[in-house]
């Protein structure tokens, strides 16, 4: 059996965000499940609206999600000799002829067919046949290059999604595979692409359905089976519209700057149209265990912004505190904050309680920075009442063993000495150390604070 050689062919006019990424998930995994080769190749023929920008977040958002590729990135724009030399083999072959029709001619062509009820399609005009007397080539026209469509028949192949789908031929007319100026069109630079890089499977979104008998077409036509396809269902917004830029989808690499981890996102996005029984959280390494075309979703998926928040809490909870830090660090890094040895320790301690690095690092900013106490819960719990009883523990804190046990002790002594219970005590001093009243068990928050931090909140009382 040939090796499983999939593509990721995104084109770089825009930021790449979650319904185009899951076009690269799948392909990837793929490769990887299989023992295959993953490549990622641009398709930059658009120059007016292709930008380097839009790459290099390409680049950047599948770096960071683990979606590494084996060849590539190869660039269309790179590649046009190569595309030329295959048209004038095709011209030579006979299998694409010079089309004279103007767009005027085309646009009249379109309203008449239009005006008959019929499907607007070229009509053959410039096609030669045998026995067929063509128009007379008008002057100074620059001719677009069309491919002879075969007639009669159909072309049918089995989506590893969809299933089977057959078009008639005589449903296609002859596609233009290069423009006036020479440069090939997506449809032919696809086909020569996949053959070159000797493509066995391709799976991709499904509004490329309509271009797929044309791409099956100029395959046979070059002597070369197809590839396996399998058509990815859209993947909706939280609105049931199509993900999009313009519906407000956001750039991959904002998840990551938003707190998100990579095994989540990669978690999330293949639940997105693929499914292994129940599993709702899963590995990487299991992921790639489990994944096959067969599983693959017919119908659209719907992005949910609490199910993804849901996702990552999970893997935030399972994920080991010493590689969870230096995630925490660094957003504490763009507030300013610099963080220390401590820092595993207070994800340890805190990351049950959040969904995202970010918010994460908010705790963990307690321990490094000057709090301000949530105003409210400070008038309720820091009262006249409770200030000697506040003075009694800084003074046992000031000499105690600078450990959970020794702290416990202290807060005990102190809540005897008062007759007061544990809320009590507390709820206040949570609020004065950290901001707010509600953390895990004091103690173990005390003994992550700096001693002299903590006596300094407590006499601010």
């Amino acid at each position: 059996m040939p090796t499983t050689r999939t593509r990721f062919a995104p084109s770089p006019t825009g930021f790449i965000h979650l319904g185009n990424i899951r076009s690269a998930l799948y392909p990837w995994a793929f490769a990887r499940s299989t023992g295959g080769v993953f490549i990622l190749r641009i398709e930059d023929t658009d120059l007016e609206r292709s930008s380097q920008a839009a790459v290099d977040v390409i680049i950047e958002g599948m770096k960071w999600l683990g979606l590494d590729h084996d060849e590539g990135p190869f660039y269309q724009m790179q590649r046009m000799d190569r595309y030329k030399a295959v048209l004038a083999d095709m011209a030579s072959a006979g299998l694409v002829y010079p089309c004279y029709m103007s767009v005027a001619e085309l646009d009249a062509l379109r309203e008449k067919q239009m005006a008959a009820k019929e499907k607007p399609r070229y009509d053959g005009t410039w096609r030669p046949e045998t026995g067929k007397s063509l128009p007379p080539v008008p002057e100074g026209v620059k001719p677009v290059l069309r491919f002879k469509n075969p007639q009669g028949g159909v072309v049918a192949w089995d989506d590893k999604v969809k299933g089977r789908i057959e078009i008639s031929n005589d449903e296609l007319d002859d596609l233009v595979i290069a423009r006036p100026d020479g440069t090939p069109t997506y449809n032919f630079c696809v086909v020569v692409d996949d053959i070159d890089m000797a493509i066995t499977h391709v799976i991709r979104g499904d509004d490329h359905v309509n271009n797929t008998p044309r791409q099956i077409n100029i395959f046979r036509a070059l002597g070369k089976e197809p590839p396996v396809y399998a058509h990815l269902p859209t993947v909706l917004n939280e609105q049931g519209e199509k993900m999009s830029k313009r519906n407000g989808a956001k750039p991959v690499t904002q998840y990551r700057d938003e707190g998100y981890l990579p095994d989540a996102m990669v978690n999330y996005l293949a639940r997105l149209g693929w499914s292994h029984g129940d599993d709702e959280i899963f590995s990487r390494a299991q992921f790639l265990e489990w994944f096959n075309l067969d599983h693959l979703g017919r119908s659209a998926a719907q992005f949910d912004d609490a199910k993804l928040r849901w996702v990552n809490a999970q893997h935030l909870k399972t994920m080991p505190d010493e590689a969870l830090a230096p995630l925490v660090s660094a957003q504490l890094e763009k507030q300013g904050v610099v963080a220390d040895a401590r820092l595993p320790r207070i994800c340890a301690l805190f990351k049950d309680r959040c969904d995202t690095t970010v918010a994460l690092a908010q705790w963990a900013r307690a321990f490094y920075a000057d709090v301000t106490p949530n105003a409210e819960e400070h008038a309720q719990h820091v009262t006249a009442a409770v200030r000697p009883v506040l003075n009694t523990l800084a003074s046992k804190l000031a000499d105690c063993a600078w450990d959970k046990a020794a702290i416990s002790a202290a807060i005990k002594e102190t809540l005897a000495a008062h007759g007061l219970k544990m809320p009590q005590l507390a709820m206040p001093v949570r609020v004065l150390v950290m901001g707010t009243a509600q953390t895990p068990s004091l103690d173990a928050v005390l003994e992550l604070q700096d001693r002299e931090i903590v006596l300094a909140r407590l006499q601010a009382a």
